[in-house]
């Protein structure tokens, strides 16, 4: 007999070699009718495990994990890779994982799938799924794995590179039989409703050196409710794309003579950029900050002192060789800090000395993970690097907690939460080997944040190669967790640097530094804004603030004399003289989301106002021209206080 240790702590008694399964049916038939895996000491199995020994066990469904969610979807992937064999029996097989939402499965095939292909394809799964097919699950030793998938290239590659002696899963239903380490459903039948996405080039193991591989993107629930849901908020999605909004607002653009990852601002989106940086320079500025230029570029030598060389070399992009040096294209700008920081020597009365940044840094990001602004090769990153002694670490850090909240009120932010990325022990490759370094910052910065009764979770694996950080994770509109501002402690760089500060007692002691980004890089933050706001802007930032809208031409001259008051007062107001009629004028400044449209016709000249639409309240009707300058400059002032 053997102790089963359930979620809630309560415990059951069973005789060993039951499985998973007929574990959750001892608790409920309608618990084991919805499992899709099962959570085993922490690890994720599949539901026909055996259970041999004492443990502690989780019931994963479709509603109460991701990892339950991933089982689900995996074996979807499977009935998609059944359905295109069955239909393209010549296509080969690469992988099909689980995603974050939903599923792909990559497959080497001569034509891209078509529309009509994928319909097919579609079809078929659900046909599969009628079947009911039992799913099964063995195992076989490697050479028998290489010789049994001897027909599937992508399979034996995959198999050639796992150790000598180890048995290898594979999981069969029906006809069809695939490589994988599961977790599965028990049978096709308890797929449900599945709905192919989109399909794309992919290559394979993401390596531009590779054969081009044809992925297709599917999900599927258990309930129809919930694919409603999920397409509904997916073409809310397509709707708040910043690319699609930035095409129409004018505000960036690409070119492939330009190259990859490489946005150019227009002017609509230069004027947002230039008003964000002026925002958090003014804030920080405000705060004690000084702000400095450096290269964006450095010697090798820089990057090899601070062992970004060491840990980040694979996301640098090549070295240059000029004359007796050799240079890079910075990815980060802390090693510049460093130096500025060192160029003199300080007392312990300076301390702490803040340095910020609107830096300019590259990344080596691959063609396919590009994407408009959110994923870039040249980034600008809102950046910064505090010197403090190890009395001011609590005090600096809430600082900098205290610049993100009141960052995050002034753009209507209240969908976050704070996560401490902390290191993964095992992964000495990733993160600089010091477990005594290590040990003392991650342990320090769980204390600060503790005493500032800040909530937050954890996350292995998600730390900076130097040191733990605080993350503010924030939820998107259309329910994405996206890594806005970040905080890290840092005991390591200091210490490569050989950095310095007299203290009270005249000896010399070390500083410790903390790294940290309030918008993150401009480029994604603005990303982030365009979706949030679908591109209409708040009435300080926007690009556009008002539209001058004569109905005739003999209003332009009225026109132009309010245009010319309101750029005094500094608004961005813009005229359209176009010999068009105002019912379009009217619906092309909505389109482009100026926030006040001012329509002006021959009673508006003879009384001396204007005739006001608002973006958000529509026709609110006519004010004098005082009064409207009076009106925007509170809007204004309201916000800058």
């Amino acid at each position: 007999m053997i102790n089963i240790t359930l979620k809630d702590g309560s415990k059951k008694t069973i005789e060993a070699g039951m499985t998973a399964l007929e574990f959750a049916k001892t608790i409920s038939e309608g618990l084991a009718r919805n499992m899709t895996a099962v959570l085993i000491d922490d690890k994720v199995e599949d539901l026909r495990i055996k259970l041999e020994k004492d443990c502690k066990i989780e019931i994963l469904t479709f509603d109460n994990s991701i990892e339950g969610k991933k089982a689900y979807w995996h074996t979807t992937s499977h009935i998609m890779a059944q359905a295109v064999k069955r239909l393209f029996p010549k296509v080969k097989l690469a992988i099909g994982p689980a995603i974050e939402n939903g599923f792909y499965y990559d497959f080497d095939t001569e034509t891209p799938f078509s529309d009509e292909d994928k319909q097919k394809i579609e079809e078929e799964m659900n046909k599969i799924v009628k079947e009911n097919i039992e799913i099964e699950r063995y195992s076989l030793l490697k050479n028998e794995a290489i010789a049994f998938m001897k027909d599937e290239p992508y399979k034996v590659e995959l198999i050639e590179e796992l150790p000598e002696g180890e048995e290898i899963s594979f999981y069969k239903q029906g006809e069809f039989t695939d490589l994988c380490a599961g977790p599965h459903l028990q049978s096709t039948g308890k797929v449900n409703k599945i709905k192919i996405l989109s399909s794309s080039g992919a290559y394979w193991r993401g390596s531009e050196k590779n054969k081009m591989l044809q992925r297709i993107y599917a999900i599927s629930f258990p309930k129809q409710s919930e694919l409603e849901k999920y397409l509904k908020e997916l073409e809310e999605a397509k709707q708040r794309d910043h690319r699609k909004i930035g095409k129409e607002l004018d505000l960036f653009m690409t070119h492939p003579l330009v190259g990859s990852g490489l946005p150019m601002y227009l002017p609509n989106g230069a004027t947002v950029r230039r008003l964000l940086e002026r925002y958090i320079q003014d804030k920080e500025a405000r705060m004690g900050y000084s702000h400095v230029y450096t290269p964006s570029m450095a010697n090798v030598d820089l990057y090899k002192t601070s062992g970004h060389w060491e840990h980040y070399k694979e996301d640098m992009f090549p070295v240059m060789k000029m004359e007796n040096e050799e240079l890079v294209l910075r990815p980060m700008n802390c090693p510049h800090h460093m130096l500025i920081y060192k160029n003199k020597m300080h007392s312990y009365r300076e301390l702490p000395i803040r340095i910020g940044e609107l830096a300019h840094d590259f990344r080596y990001e691959d063609s396919g993970s590009v994407c408009g602004l959110e994923r870039v090769r040249e980034m600008c990153q809102n950046d910064a690097h505090l010197f403090v002694r190890p009395d001011q670490i609590k005090e600096e850090f809430g600082k900098v907690v205290e610049l993100i909240l009141s960052v995050y009120k002034d753009f209507g932010f209240t969908d976050y939460t704070f996560r401490l990325s902390l290191r993964d022990k095992n992964n000495k490759e990733k993160y600089f080997d010091d477990d005594e370094m290590w040990e003392m910052a991650e342990t320090e910065l769980r204390s600060i944040l503790k005493e500032m009764n800040l909530e937050f979770y954890e996350a292995e694996g998600e730390a900076a190669f130097y040191g733990p950080k605080l993350d503010v994770q924030i939820k998107t509109a259309v329910g994405h967790d996206v890594t806005i501002s970040t905080c890290q402690l840092d005991f390591l760089l200091p210490q490569r640097f050989e950095l310095e500060y007299i203290g009270e007692d005249g000896a010399a002691h070390r500083p410790v530094v903390i790294h940290r980004a309030i918008l993150g890089t401009f480029d994604r933050f603005l990303a982030f804004l365009i979706e949030e706001t679908k591109g209409a802007f708040p009435m300080w930032l926007a690009p556009v603030q008002v539209k001058l809208l004569p109905i005739s031409d003999n209003q332009i001259g009225y026109s132009m004399k309010i245009k010319n008051e309101l750029e005094k007062l500094g608004i961005r107001i813009e005229l359209d003289d176009r010999n068009e009629k105002i019912g379009y004028k009217i619906r092309e400044a909505q389109m482009q989301k100026v926030p006040y449209m001012l329509v002006i016709g021959e009673k508006e000249v003879e009384n001396n106002n204007v005739s006001i639409r608002s973006r958000k309240d529509g026709d609110i009707g006519q004010m004098s021209v005082e009064e409207f300058k009076d009106k925007i400059k509170t809007e204004i002032e309201n916000f800058e206080k």
